[in-house]
């Protein structure tokens, strides 16, 4: 992990803390998080990232007001066709990842109580958490291979004789439920728990979830729990749809425009919009969480900072309030749209839809939130995966690597993180409008609506913008 320092003037400081109250108050800032600390020198002026982004996102809009609606479908229907892909390995795949998973938890028992030496917290929260939610935003459902849970109830439901149904159905008013709440007991343990890094205390949670996870796909089937309760699984797949790799009814592999897939989307139900929500809500609260502003509101000295112990009644109370501010603002702006374009679209089905818009702003925070922790701790885990015992093993030829901490320090280094996380952002709201524009062609045929339908909806996305920017510009503790 790496200390951050901050040197901004404290009357500019006062400023932004006063534009961050102003957002936090109406648009809680999505940004794919977990329990790594970031760290970075900031050198260029953050007035110059928040005036840009901003500008980025509102000329986007203007522009896409614009631009005629079947230009902007054949742009999205552009594919590059390349190969096919077999599924007869999936459970093999699964097996192996199974494998690994038994041996984390295992380190997680008997290896270091470092979290920085053991594997098991490196690999969940830097290279599950961080890095796989970014190589599913590139490359598609890596997920459905590599899950621990399909090869193990291939095997076991083959054994027994059992089909892929399960023994009891869930009923469809169920929806996504089951995966909002495990979610959300997920981003409290993330962000809240006092030791989510603790190996032996994470690999209890993380066996008990697995174990409980596979008896519910034995009893409800596979297919259907995946989609309905499997946390994991259900976020990776939402995610998978922004990627560029595309694959179709036949198996055959094809490339796409970022966000393509989503506009293939069909609408989230109620449950599915929670749970899109929900995971943006909970990294919000993770970066706000940190800051100077957000400690001081709770009379806290960011330089005295107590630990999260002290921390879990106020913690919890922010992450329920993340969650119904982003979840109000949101329907308020889809709903203010609906009215402005005096659409006849039930709010339901534009709601399931324009949801999806959210995912590339999910991933752009994503990015910029987590690239100083792949970069850093990313190196620590593959120490660590050659030695996942402490038992001076070096089965990679990595146990005795020099982590260079410096690659996210001093004045280079400082400036293009810097533009790569500004740049992230900026291009992930300018995306996101695009796909919000393609979901409004498709609610309102006629291009003025359209354009006036989607105005609440790129004013948040500007706030999205000013506001993210400002946690990752913003002095934090803990």
């Amino acid at each position: 992990m790496t200390a951050r320092s901050h040197s901004l003037p404290p009357r500019e400081w006062q400023f932004f803390s006063k534009i961050a109250f102003v957002c936090a108050l109406f648009l809680p800032s999505p940004a794919f998080a977990h329990a790594s600390d970031r760290g970075h020198v900031l050198l260029l002026p953050t007035g110059y990232y928040l005036v840009g982004g901003a500008f980025a996102v509102a000329v986007s809009f203007l522009v896409l007001a614009l631009l005629p609606a079947d230009s902007l479908e054949r742009f999205w229907r552009r594919r590059l066709p390349l190969f096919a892909l077999d599924d007869s390995d999936r459970a093999a795949v699964s097996l192996i990842s199974f494998a690994g998973f038994v041996i984390l938890i295992a380190a997680g028992v008997l290896g270091s109580r470092d979290p920085l030496s053991n594997p098991l917290p490196l690999v969940i929260w830097t290279l599950l958490w961080a890095g796989a939610t970014l190589l599913q935003g590139v490359f598609g459902d890596l997920w459905s291979w590599l899950n621990p849970w399909h090869g193990p109830w291939r095997v076991v439901s083959r054994l027994f004789g059992a089909g892929d149904e399960g023994a009891w159905r869930l009923p469809r008013w169920l929806g996504r439920w089951p995966a909002v709440i495990l979610f959300f007991g997920f981003a409290w343990f993330e962000l809240i728990d006092p030791a989510p890094d603790d190996p032996l205390r994470l690999a209890a949670t993380a066996g008990l979830y697995w174990l409980l996870t596979f008896l519910a796909m034995l009893a409800f089937g596979y297919r259907d729990w995946s989609r309905s309760g499997e946390l994991l699984t259900v976020f990776f797949s939402m995610v998978a749809r922004f990627a560029v790799v595309e694959r179709d009814e036949t198996g055959r592999l094809g490339l796409c425009w970022p966000g393509a897939k989503l506009l293939a989307a069909e609408p989230l139900p109620i449950s599915g919009i929670a749970f899109l929500l929900l995971a943006l809500s909970s990294v919000s609260f993770d970066g706000l969480s940190k800051t100077f502003f957000w400690l001081g509101l709770f009379g806290i000295n960011p330089l005295e900072f107590p630990g999260r112990t002290a921390l879990i009644g106020s913690g919890t109370f922010g992450l329920v309030l993340t969650f119904v501010l982003l979840a109000a603002v949101f329907i308020l702006a889809v709903w203010l749209g609906q009215r402005l374009a005096a659409s006849g679209q039930p709010f339901g089905q534009a709601a399931g839809l324009l949801v999806w818009s959210i995912v590339p702003i999910a991933l752009a925070y994503h990015v910029a939130h987590y690239l100083t922790a792949l970069l850093v701790n990313g190196q620590y885990a593959l120490a660590a995966l050659s030695d996942p015992f402490a038992l001076g093993w070096n089965l990679f030829g990595t146990a005795d690597m020099q982590i260079e901490a410096g690659i996210v320090a001093g004045a280079d280094s400082a400036w293009w993180l810097w533009n790569a996380q500004a740049g992230a952002i900026i291009l992930g709201h300018v995306l996101a409008v695009l796909v919000a524009h393609g979901f409004a062609g498709r609610l309102h045929p006629m291009p003025a609506r359209a354009a006036l339908s989607q105005f609440p909806l790129t004013v948040l996305m500007i706030a999205y913008t000013v506001f993210g920017l400002w946690l990752l510009a913003t002095p934090t503790a803990g």
